[in-house]
């Protein structure tokens, strides 16, 4: 008798976990696809990627001298160490120089499934975005005649981007630019949230399952949705202003946010494009009381659905420590990274 009423339960169980995952799907949530040939059509979709453009790429994004002071890299505001990220509120560039937005520095892990970059949304693809750092005075701070200098009095590299694109290659602001975009396209973190949706229905446990659902219900899939669980453009401070709006001008003219990815969120504090908020509950508190939920009741069965009811977010208690353990499971497994050596100059280039 025991072991049909355990037969029994487990049998629910796994129905109730099912019906999980198709309502998550139903209202917008996408998998990492655990097939490689599947993942290569979301990240690589021009067929760009290599072993040796990605290498070539991994170098640049850690060499310093790809900014006018031979000191900051691109790993100095998106360390892959740190969840892709500086851990401060206000990124630093050239010369100390703070941002000038007081804007913080979003993660680069899982930015090749974002349909936008940047907070305002400007660039559509990594290969644009990695140009804008480069350049910008408060960042990076080199001018593109510069850095083709830099790179072509490094013969190793002159070597290396003929190895990857062939003798004719152009070494320029565009190819260094791409081809460290090509190294970010491999930044992807499959977690455990993407073994559930992919069918391993044991993948989260019951808390968990339980946060994924009060997600849903509450309405933060309408904005946080998609396989990047955010990565588009949204209104903000639909509901109230955000506490901190002053800090910086980011959101004088009421403008159009692109949405955080939620992948990884948990190690990527500060929160909110002027990293004002460490605490990962403070920032779910907030985003409840600033935005408007597109409330998802039980009947939805289509991301369509949730604008059927417009209602505040609110939480009871307990509520937010729930979507926090589900928030955990979205820690993704990173890939292996070890720092490159980076290839020797003859002569002196940081003049």
């Amino acid at each position: 008798m025991k072991i049909i009423k355990t037969i029994l339960l487990s049998s629910v169980m796994l129905s109730a976990n099912q019906a999980l995952i198709e309502k998550a799907k139903s209202l917008g949530l996408v998998a990492i696809p655990q097939d490689k040939k599947e993942l290569d059509k979301i990240i690589d979709p021009k067929g760009v990627i290599t072993p040796q453009r990605v290498e070539l790429g991994k170098q640049l994004f850690f060499d310093p001298r790809l900014s006018k002071s031979g000191l900051i890299s691109c790993n100095w505001c998106h360390r892959l160490g740190l969840g892709g990220v500086d851990g401060i509120s206000t990124a630093i560039g050239d010369k100390w120089t703070k941002n000038p937005h007081a804007l913080n520095s979003p993660t680069v892990y899982n930015a090749v499934l974002a349909k936008r970059q940047f907070w305002d949304g400007r660039s559509l693809s990594l290969e644009d975005q990695a140009k804008g750092p480069i350049q910008a005075k408060p960042e990076m701070a080199i001018s593109p005649e510069t850095l083709k200098k830099r790179i072509l009095a490094i013969p190793d590299y002159v070597k290396e981007f003929k190895d990857a694109y062939g003798d004719d290659v152009k070494i320029d602001l565009d190819s260094i630019a791409s081809t460290i975009a090509i190294f970010e396209r491999t930044l992807v973190t499959p977690s455990r949230f993407d073994d559930f949706l992919n069918g391993d229905t044991s993948a989260l446990n019951s808390e968990e399952q339980e946060g994924l659902n009060l997600f849903l219900d509450k309405g933060c899939v309408a904005c946080h949705q998609g396989i990047a669980l955010g990565g588009e453009l949204r209104p903000f401070e639909l509901a109230g202003k955000y506490k901190f709006r002053d800090v910086g001008d980011f959101l004088k003219k009421d403008m159009m946010v692109k949405v955080p990815t939620l992948r990884n969120v948990t190690l990527t504090a500060p929160y909110f494009h002027n990293g004002q908020i460490w605490k990962i509950e403070d920032a779910i508190e907030e985003m409840g009381r600033v935005q408007i939920g597109y409330h998802a009741n039980k009947n939805a069965t289509s991301i369509k659905d949730l604008n059927l009811k417009l209602m505040p977010i609110t939480f009871k208690k307990g509520e937010i420590q729930k979507i926090v353990k589900f928030f955990k499971a979205l820690e993704g497994r990173m890939p292996k990274i070890e720092h490159p050596q980076l290839p020797k100059t003859k002569v002196s280039i940081l003049k």
